[in-house]
């Protein structure tokens, strides 16, 4: 487990960076936290240091529940934070995008990891104090858990 400091909107846009790093097509990652921590930025910031233009938009998705960004590897945000089953989840079909190589980024998704391939690497975000705890499920996770670590 690491537990990083985010004292301000430049903590978190590295952070966002340095997972960009570790990332590779197929990854998942879960973003977990309460209203207002920063899950949105922080997927802001990891779709720019992977390529996405500045002029291009990565709002929330928790109204269109999934959004594509073009970036290198594709990354797909998704928000399950309004869906309350496995199967509201399932028919989304964010597996088959893990398979055909999109990072996913997942808001609320701790609940369904199992459900989107498993070994995720998981940010849980908090307000008091400002800061990440990040943990892996799994053996591809638990490797760029190390990574981060070390960077």
């Amino acid at each position: 487990m690491l537990r990083i400091e985010l004292a301000n909107r430049r903590d978190t846009h590295a952070l966002g960076r340095r997972i960009a790093r570790v990332l590779e097509a197929g990854d998942l990652v879960i973003l977990g936290g309460p209203l207002g921590s920063g899950k949105t930025f922080l997927t802001r910031a990891v779709c720019r240091a992977l390529g996405l233009p500045a002029g291009v938009r990565v709002p929330s998705p928790t109204f269109t529940l999934v959004h594509e960004h073009p970036t290198e590897p594709p990354v797909s945000h998704a928000d399950l934070y309004r869906l309350e089953t496995p199967a509201q989840v399932g028919a989304l079909g964010l597996d088959s995008q893990r398979d055909d190589g999109r990072v996913l980024i997942v808001e609320w998704g701790a609940p369904y990891i199992e459900l989107l391939g498993g070994d995720a690497l998981v940010v849980e975000l908090s307000l008091e104090p400002r800061g990440a705890t990040i943990s892996a499920t799994g053996a591809r996770s638990q490797a760029m858990l190390d990574k981060l670590s070390a960077a």
